[in-house]
């Protein structure tokens, strides 16, 4: 592994820096109280949709998607750096940059196991921005932590599919231009092999049958920016049987071939929000004084900011290991690697945020800061795309089956 940046990565790099202090950095307030002003909160924000068209005249537009007919064609470790940038700002940059989960995971499945009918209709005005879409996986009633409990049905009719089922916590489906959902659900419940069960279905939110339940809020943040999450109700939805993605009884085998890059993209976006928490400890560190001297001169704020910084450190190497590795081996050959900063990226970047919050006393709890809704991401992220508990016990018995 070349511990240096190729040239592709340092000009894209130095291009989405500057476009972030440029553009979206005195965004974030504008947004603030743009969003503010608008009749619902999901309605489109005028700056963002405004960086969206300057980020794609810019060629800052889709740079996820390693496969060059749709996307940027980057590596997964050209990719890494960038998506660290966008971190920084976690609630715009990726969305103005069509780099935002869940339609790049959306995307992706469409790209590897869509039909050419299913790309034109569905994934086409996704890579072009003019749809959102939701992915339908995870269920109030189960521990959805095992996907083999899922219990929403996808049953055959004659020529088409009826989909039943309760589904929550469903990002983007609140966004008003979500179009689409990928509904994961069970073709063949009896199945004796309980991972060809599952099958996925494309289902338009207009759908009869298809009822927006409720907005879920995390931490009392509902993510706007991102389409929010949602309880979402199939109370019998029927969609053609051209609308499966693949082959009945894939379904389980598409959602780890999606979640894999999802996972290392929310782990590259956790090490700009550790970078931007870093940040905001040395400014705010630097400007205020306590018990007669700067909080800088503190030794334990200067602990927590050197220990933040090693961290920092440690993960971005794994990181880019990982993402190397994927690029080498595949995502299989990875697997350890992809657990591993699953499992240690969300806790420790957890850690830095609460001491900035700490740092900053109450405005770090507040809306004046971004720490808050940073930790609220970060600290999903440990539940999200698999529980860190799920991770460490497949990573101990990978371990563990070279002894035994």
């Amino acid at each position: 592994m070349d511990f240096a940046f190729d040239a592709r990565t340092e000009e894209l790099r130095a291009r989405l820096l500057a476009f972030m202090d440029e553009y979206v950095y005195p965004a974030e307030q504008v947004a603030h109280e743009q969003r503010a002003a608008l009749d619902s909160p999901w309605e489109n924000v005028p700056v963002v949709e405004e960086l969206k068209a300057e980020a794609r005249r810019q060629g800052l537009w889709n740079l996820f998607l390693p496969d060059s007919e749709y996307g940027a064609g980057l590596t997964n470790l050209q990719y890494a750096p960038l998506a660290e940038i966008m971190g920084r700002s976690p609630q715009i940059a990726p969305t103005v940059t069509n780099c935002a989960a869940p339609d790049t995971g959306n995307m992706e499945v469409l790209t590897q196991f869509g039909d050419e009918q299913q790309r034109k209709q569905w994934l086409q005005p996704l890579l072009a921005g003019e749809i959102r879409s939701a992915f339908a996986m995870t269920e109030p009633d189960v521990a959805s932590s095992d996907a083999t409990n899922i219990t929403t049905h996808i049953e055959r009719d004659g020529d088409e599919y009826v989909v039943s089922g309760r589904k929550w916590y469903i990002s983007g489906a609140m966004h008003p231009d979500c179009r689409i959902f990928i509904v994961m659900g069970k073709t063949d419940p009896d199945g004796a092999d309980i991972r060809r069960q599952q099958s996925m279905v494309l289902v338009p939110r207009d759908t009869p049958g298809v009822r927006i339940e409720r907005a879920m809020q995390v931490f009392g943040y509902e993510d706007h920016y991102h389409g929010g999450h949602a309880e979402v109700i199939f109370d019998g939805a029927r969609v053609p049987v051209s609308n499966l993605i693949g082959e009945e009884g894939g379904g389980f085998a598409i959602a780890q071939a999606r979640l894999g890059p999802g996972r290392i993209h929310h782990c590259m976006r956790l090490i700009g929000m550790a970078e931007r928490a870093i940040e905001l400890m040395c400014r705010r560190a630097a400007s205020r004084d306590a018990f007669g001297k700067a909080l800088a001169q503190q030794g334990v704020v200067q602990n927590w900011i050197a220990d933040a910084r090693v961290a920092v450190e440690q993960l971005r190497l794994l990181v880019l290991k990982t993402a190397w590795m994927m690029d080498t081996v595949g995502n299989r050959g990875a697997h350890t690697e992809i657990q591993a900063i699953k499992i240690a990226t969300p806790r420790t970047v957890v850690g830095i945020l609460d001491r900035a919050i700490q740092l900053y006393g109450a405005g770090g709890v507040s809306q004046d800061f971004p720490l808050a809704e940073l930790y609220a991401g970060a600290r999903t992220l440990m539940i999200a795309d698999g529980p860190d508990e799920v991770h460490q016990r497949s990573l101990a018995r990978r371990e563990l089956k070279k002894y035994l």
